[in-house]
């Protein structure tokens, strides 16, 4: 069995992160995301509209998905990949290189992201949309 990890916030899921999902699980045969829990997120400087709960439960619906696991921190991918005996990483390609080092460890693959979405653009053009009916 070819194991497959991937991770992300996947706050306001879109196609790009089901493209993304169903590409990485197209790699192998189980698939197990990692989600940012929201302390990690924090961590970053980043906020999610939706709790940990809510985006696992999501996830947890989502057909290509195998299991889900939460991300704390940066370093636990290397410990990840041991524990879950997994066989690729993969990111999305605005990662490119950054996991390189993890190769020791496993396949990486970084997938091209789906072009024209991103959950930074929904949540611009949400603001727009919201500015514009202020503004009538």
């Amino acid at each position: 069995m070819k194991r497959i990890i991937t991770y992300g916030t996947f706050d306001i899921l879109h196609a790009g992160h089901i493209n993304l999902l169903r590409r990485a699980k197209e790699l192998g045969d189980y698939l197990i995301v990692g989600i940012s829990t929201d302390k990690f997120n924090e961590m970053k400087g980043k906020q999610a509209y939706y709790s940990f709960e809510q985006r696992k439960a999501i996830l947890e619906a989502v057909k290509y998905v195998d299991k889900v696991i939460p991300e704390d921190s940066w370093e636990q991918k290397a410990d990840d990949i041991k524990n879950y005996d997994i066989d690729i990483l993969v990111m999305g390609d605005n990662w490119s290189g950054v996991f390189d080092e993890l190769k020791e460890l496993c396949e990486v693959e970084y997938l091209p992201r789906t072009v024209g979405i991103s959950s930074t653009k929904i949540k611009e053009d949400l603001m727009k949309l919201k500015e514009e009916n202020e503004n009538k």
